[in-house]
């Protein structure tokens, strides 16, 4: 059957080649059902041979099809097609039916050149905000790079294989196998690089590479190796963006070397913290990040402009040099400006002495300063009613943790004791315990494969039960327990009910003829049917094998009058 005919599930038909990878190749086609154009990913059969592989697709292909966002490209369908190959072998194809984008890749756009910064800073928005609906519904990317991006003709920004990203990751890509992963390597966080768990802030740093690339024309870091472009991304500072494009304003630099920080605490925290620095960088203004303490510090020394002036001035009359002094005319007597020192050296130190009581006394400093108090360990809202008390706000971050309880604040920035500025907003660190992980679909792999699919998931295989089956072979898995699709915590067990290789044969004697050897036949047994012709009326008489367990696919023999 040639591409142009070929039918998927009944409904898809497979038209033209328009895009190929080293996992996939992508095709226009119809949906024959509702009559609409769709884009058809089918996958190298050389990689649908693994069943891990396959597994971990379709499970990401029904995470990736249940997000509806005008900034993701639609997954409509998936499922598997039956292909032979020149030797007459049969292999399960996955494909997934996404929706058709007329537009070009952002791979593509900047091959032509950098984009102009406000055109960067567009398209980065659109980014941050599939980014943001994704991780609010738990789905991390994994693999933000300009292949993954499109842009339609009317402009808008569509990303793309959300599942896909996920089942390369875990399946096959490693920095050691640079013919598979250099170019996603260039967008690799550096906590992927260290094989380390990666969460949404690796999807930031990955969209910081893009807007830097867009930038620039070429990504931060380059080399012929996967490897030497991981070490970069661990060890290497980035340059700033304007060093290689003067049209990037100091502003944007700001921006991309927030994102690019190695430390995954240091760079943005979520998509719309993203979002709204670059805004702000848009807008000409250079976004403020305060430093540890910088609150507390400006809001203490932070005189009005008339005073400052005014100290500046006498701290300059006072120093002057004795050349200066020479020339002045003596219509005061010299003693004025000793006087005038010492009285702002005595004004000086009394506003240092009033700040060292202020941090020793509760009554004074509570005016200008305030001391984050110690709520780790308490419960969110039991910690921002402390926060609030003491005049401060609190801003929840929600992290996964193995080791504290659900709802546990875990941490504070600033940290305890730091004295910081009324009404300052402090970062509250909240455990969500162990990461959620939906369970994966077991069915029809070995005993073996499906405990390694668990372990992948961080999920722990737990005792194996046999039952009986007349289809299933022997040590394959009927189903898990609790059952596909369940949610759970990471480190969870997960029971496997497997294939015993046996059928339960029953007992068919005195039944009509026809009546059994439908029921065994529908067991998978082999009937020989043995006619007695010193009795009449067709109904069984015997059978060679008795009621119980038996191995699959035996043949049984049945007697049955004939006379």
């Amino acid at each position: 059957m040639t591409e142009d005919t070929r039918l998927l599930a009944g409904r898809y038909q497979v038209g033209k080649l328009i895009g190929h990878g080293g996992m996939a190749d992508v095709h226009v086609g119809i949906d024959n059902r509702l009559g609409r154009r769709v884009a058809i990913k089918l996958l190298k059969p050389s990689l649908a041979t693994d069943p891990n592989f396959r597994l971990l697709f379709r499970e990401e292909a029904q995470k990736a099809a249940r997000m509806a966002h005008p900034t993701i490209v639609r997954v409509y369908d998936a499922g598997e097609e039956t292909v032979t190959d020149g030797n007459g072998h049969e292999t399960q194809v996955p494909f997934i039916v996404m929706e058709y984008v007329d537009g070009r890749l952002l791979k593509d756009i900047i091959a032509d050149g950098p984009l102009e910064p406000r055109e960067a800073v567009r398209i980065a928005d659109g980014i941050l905000t599939a980014l943001e609906y994704s991780h609010r519904a738990l789905v991390v990317h994994r693999d933000i790079k300009p292949g993954n991006v499109m842009v339609t003709q009317s402009g808008q920004v569509k990303v793309m294989d959300f599942g896909i990203a996920r089942a390369v990751s875990d399946n096959s890509a490693t920095v050691a196998d640079t013919s598979r992963v250099l170019g996603t390597a260039q967008y690799f966080s550096p906590e992927q690089a260290r094989g380390e768990t990666v969460d949404s802030r690796t999807d930031l740093y990955s969209t910081g590479i893009v807007l830097f690339e867009m930038l620039t024309g070429q990504p931060p870091f380059r080399g012929e190796r996967a490897a030497a472009v991981a070490y970069q991304h661990i060890s290497e500072a980035p340059v700033p963006p304007s060093t290689l494009n003067p049209k990037v304003s100091p502003a944007l630099d700001v921006v991309v070397l927030h994102a690019l920080a190695k430390d995954k605490f240091e760079r943005f925290q979520t998509a719309s913290e993203f979002r709204d620095e670059l805004e702000t960088a848009a807008s000409g203004e250079i976004p403020h990040r305060k430093a540890p303490g910088g609150d507390f510090n400006s809001t203490l020394f932070g005189a009005a402009p008339t005073a400052v002036t005014s100290s500046d001035s006498a701290l300059r009359q006072f120093s002057s040099e004795g050349t200066e002094r020479a020339v002045r005319t003596q219509s005061r007597p010299p003693v004025a400006w000793i006087w005038a020192g010492i009285a702002l050296l005595i004004a000086v130190l009394a506003a240092l002495g009033m700040w060292l009581v202020s941090l020793q006394s509760p009554d004074l400093g509570s005016t200008i300063s305030v001391e984050v108090p110690d709520i780790v360990g308490a419960q969110f809202d039991a910690g921002a009613a402390t926060l609030e008390s003491k005049g401060l706000v609190a801003s929840r971050f929600d992290v996964a943790d193995d080791t504290i309880e659900r709802g546990e604040i875990i941490r504070t920035d600033p940290e305890p004791g730091r004295r910081v500025a009324p009404q300052q907003v402090v970062k509250v660190y909240v455990s969500q315990g162990p990461a959620s992980v939906s369970i994966p679909q077991l069915t029809n792999l070995s005993e073996e494969a499906a405990r390694q699919a668990l372990l992948d998931r961080s999920l722990e295989p737990g005792s194996s039960t046999q039952e009986n089956s007349s289809t299933v072979a022997a040590g394959t898995v009927l189903r898990s327990d609790p059952e596909a699709g369940t949610v759970v915590q990471e480190g969870d067990t997960v029971n496997l009910i497997v294939s015993s290789g046996l059928v339960t044969v029953p007992s068919v004697v005195g039944q009509p003829i026809n009546t059994a050897n439908s029921t065994l036949s529908a067991l998978q047994l082999s009937v020989v049917a043995n006619p007695d012709q010193n009795c009449s009326g067709l109904t069984v008489t015997g059978q060679s094998l008795a009621p119980g367990d038996h191995p699959q696919r035996s043949t049984i023999t049945i007697t049955y009058c004939s006379g």
